[in-house]
């Protein structure tokens, strides 16, 4: 199950407006599913099931919360720092070399893990039918992209990623590195600023959730997003030559 060329160039309009119907729920207009965020829902259902009163369930779920967006920032920021913001955030494939270095020794695709638990992040935010409909096809469109980027991989590296491939797990982190570092230096600022808008939602959940306000969070991650969109005009804007 791989994705096409167009999901690929385009994969990060895709995510947005997958985000996008999430929180729109469409559906809910006609069929009336949902009245609270699952944050809220969460919770209840930890309080009505007895484990913990509704006040400690939600502070549990809040966590939860901020657990996952820091969890994507800093794993995104890590891979991002070892591939290079110009490929991370570039509309082709790159295949010249294996990177077994940061992250990449562990898992082989970190930044994809890392979009996920974003997602579990802003699924929080949204209604049950809305985070179900999101992690379903945010997850069903990370897998696609991890099939089209393996297979061009394979392609163009050969034995040589195939290798990769036998040693190192695709999603789920080895406990120990599981090849040996390869001679690549991380570009930490570069790869902070390139993931700015996913620091932006950990920092609004860390900040804002502690006032039990979905909306207040929301406002903080379109505040990230805009900001991320200038930054990122800034990065790939052409450098001048004298």
């Amino acid at each position: 199950m791989k994705a096409t060329r167009f999901e690929f160039r385009f994969r990060f309009l895709i995510h947005g407006l997958l985000y996008l119907v999430s929180f729109v729920m469409p559906w809910n207009k006609w069929l009336h599913l949902d009245t609270v965020r699952t944050w809220q829902w969460l919770a209840s259902l930890l309080s009505r099931a007895g484990v913990l009163g509704f006040s400690s369930a939600t502070l549990l779920v809040l966590v939860v919360g901020i657990c996952f967006a820091l969890a994507a920032a800093l794993l995104r920021t890590w891979g991002s720092a070892y591939l290079g913001h110009g490929v991370v955030h570039d509309s082709a494939m790159h295949g010249d070399r294996v990177v077994a270095a940061g992250p990449y020794r562990y898992m082989r695709n970190p930044l994809y893990l890392g979009t996920f638990l974003h997602t579990c992040s802003l699924a929080l935010l949204t209604m049950p039918s809305g985070a179900l409909f999101m992690l379903v096809t945010i997850g069903l469109l990370q897998v696609r992209l991890i099939g089209a980027e393996e297979s061009f991989l394979t392609q163009q590296l050969g034995d040589a990623y195939r290798e990769y491939c036998m040693r190192v797990p695709r999603l789920v982190p080895a406990l120990r590195p599981r090849t040996e570092a390869s001679g690549v230096r991380p570009e930490w600022g570069w790869a902070t600023l390139s993931e700015i808008y996913i620091w932006g939602v950990a920092i609004s959940y860390g900040a804002l959730g502690w006032m039990y306000n979905a909306v207040l969070i929301l406002q903080g991650v379109l505040v990230s997003l805009g900001v991320s969109m200038v930054v990122r005009s800034l990065l790939q804007r052409p450098k001048k030559t004298a």
